[in-house]
């Protein structure tokens, strides 16, 4: 990709995605956490500690190279995509929850995702400071994420009608970004790209399947209800990989960094449609539940 490009191009783009994401929230979706408390602690709980020691593991085990493992990191630390709310829809799950679980996991990233990231250049790579998120950095990660998510909640606060009016192009933009900085990064990297395949698709293929697998037994297991649990899964499991590309091309200037996200980006739909249809098979949402929701 033309540096250009990367540097004015991509962060534009992705401020316009992520004010997408604000265009469906509104400050209700915050104060949703109190009717639902558990079921958000846990979906938090096993995507920020859960899968990142789950991330890190299979970095270790698989002896993954270093910038991939640092790429496999900063995609673990991202946060649900807006996607999973899509799925939530086609797989009967509880939206309401996906939008709330979207909204606090956003900015809650906004702080965990450059520590977590930090961590991983320090622990995996000897010339860390040359990648290292520093401070200018990690400011520049949050207002990536927090700047146009509350201009895009401005805009659904004081003209609804303009948000729902923006809001299926900009779902259409968001698609297309996302297939657009996949294809730039794999073209960028074109010679290795065999070789980053061998080297972390099965690390992300593995990953993908801990995050749903994860995302929905752990809260069943402790008595949240199917139609909520799918909501877990799908936002545990539907990270933002555009946020994580775009970090990894933009602000760590590594194509290399963001081959993780963007091999999980194919696994992902994939293994979130099969998990969803199996669950649609085999495991009927009550109409209680429904309902209750």
């Amino acid at each position: 990709m033309d540096s250009g490009l990367i540097t004015i191009f991509l962060p534009l783009a992705l401020a316009v995605v992520m004010a997408g994401l604000g265009l469906e929230l509104t400050p209700n979706d915050f104060k949703r956490v109190s009717k639902h408390p558990k079921a958000v602690f846990i979906a938090l709980f096993c995507q920020l500690v859960v899968l990142t020691a789950i991330a890190f593991f299979i970095c270790k085990l698989l002896n993954l190279p270093p910038l991939l493992a640092v790429g496999l990191m900063l995609l673990a630390a991202s946060p649900g995509g807006p996607t999973a709310n899509l799925f939530s829809y086609l797989y009967k799950g509880d939206i309401a929850l996906n939008i709330t679980l979207t909204a606090v996991n956003s900015v809650i990233a906004a702080f965990t995702l450059p520590l977590i990231v930090n961590f991983a250049i320090q622990h995996f790579m000897q010339d860390g400071q040359q990648v290292g998120l520093q401070f200018a950095k990690v400011l520049q990660v949050f207002l990536i994420i927090i700047i146009p998510v509350t201009l895009g909640m401005l805009v659904r606060h004081f003209s609804p009608q303009t948000a729902d009016r923006l809001n299926k192009p900009v779902r259409i933009f968001a698609v297309v970004f996302l297939i657009v900085i996949i294809i730039g990064a794999i073209a960028k990297e074109r010679n290795n790209i065999m070789l980053y395949l061998a080297d972390v698709g099965l690390a992300t293929a593995l990953f993908c399947a801990c995050s749903l697998l994860i995302g929905y037994f752990v809260p069943r297991f402790f008595g949240v209800n199917s139609q909520q649990a799918r909501a877990c899964a799908f936002e545990i499991g539907i990270h933002n990989s555009t946020l994580a590309m775009t970090i990894a091309l933009t602000v760590m200037s590594s194509s290399t960094i963001a081959m993780p996200a963007a091999v999980y980006s194919i696994f992902m739909y994939i293994f979130a449609a099969i998990l969803g249809t199996l669950l649609n098979k085999f495991v009927p949402t009550p109409a209680s539940e429904q309902s209750a929701s």
